[in-house]
């Protein structure tokens, strides 16, 4: 398994996400736990994507392959 090193998500958007969700206030923490969570699972989710993709013979990773990474 790749371990996710670099940020890519926002803080503040996992913040609104957890609003959005019916959360009154977030904490940092809350926010850099989801952030490490989703980016961990779209990794996964991406590298099966790209198997998918590769498994038909393209370069390239359409929607397609995502909602099948998802459903697997």
């Amino acid at each position: 398994m790749k371990v996710v090193t670099n940020k890519i998500l926002p803080a503040a958007a996992m913040a609104k996400l957890l609003k959005k969700a019916g959360a009154g206030r977030v904490g940092d923490d809350a926010a850099e736990a989801l952030r490490e969570h989703l980016e961990e699972y779209a990794v996964k989710v991406g590298e099966k994507a790209w198997r998918y993709a590769q498994h038909s013979g393209r370069k390239t990773v359409k929607d397609a392959d995502v909602k099948l990474a998802v459903k697997s």
